[in-house]
């Protein structure tokens, strides 16, 4: 089964990212993102993340296209840099809200498949809520096999480990970071 396949039937994807194995499903699925909210035991109300091959990917999503923090973001990009963006409506991932925390991600096998699929993935690490994050394809297999029905590792081997993806907003143009992470904001 591919992977669009997969999706379609309303499984799971295991995508490897720059630090760590996520967990991805169409980030406007309903379905699908309630999907990783029990797999992973994560509060309804907590946003996912998610992840896209390229700007068109993420305008797909409802992003504004004239915000000032895609215009920020854009340069820097790709990269494991992940900024909250403004939706011009919530969507499944956003969990009710008016904004989205994206990235395009350096990753380039994640990219590829992203080109692939043709749409944006939610990207939450692969791990029961309050757990390291999985970085083995072979450990995010046997967690997968004991809690989902429906799923595809996409085993891209080993992933680096360390520091997840730096998170940032703009505020009144000011960049703030929310979390610290892999790379530097510059």
């Amino acid at each position: 089964m591919t992977a669009a396949e997969l999706l379609a039937a309303g499984g799971v994807l295991a995508v490897p990212t720059e630090s760590s194995y996520g967990l991805g499903v169409d980030p406007r699925d309903a379905q699908g993102v309630e999907a990783i909210y029990r797999l992973k035991g994560r509060e309804r109300g907590k946003a996912l993340p998610v992840v896209a091959a390229d700007v068109a990917q993420l305008l797909a999503l409802g992003v504004q296209a004239d915000s000032q923090a895609l215009a920020w973001a854009r340069p820097r990009w790709p990269a494991a840099l992940t900024v909250v963006l403004p939706l011009t409506a919530p969507i499944a991932a956003s969990a009710g809200a008016p904004t989205i925390a994206a990235r395009i991600p350096a990753h380039e096998g994640l990219r590829a498949l992203l080109g692939e699929l043709g749409h944006a993935l939610t990207a939450t690490s692969a791990n029961p809520s309050g757990e390291p994050p999985l970085t083995n394809p072979n450990e995010v297999r046997s967690w997968l096999e004991a809690s989902a029905e429906k799923f595809l590792v996409v085993d891209q081997g080993t992933t680096a480990g360390g520091a997840p993806s730096t998170l940032v907003a703009l505020s009144d143009g000011e960049v703030v970071i929310l979390r610290k992470g892999r790379d530097e904001v510059g």
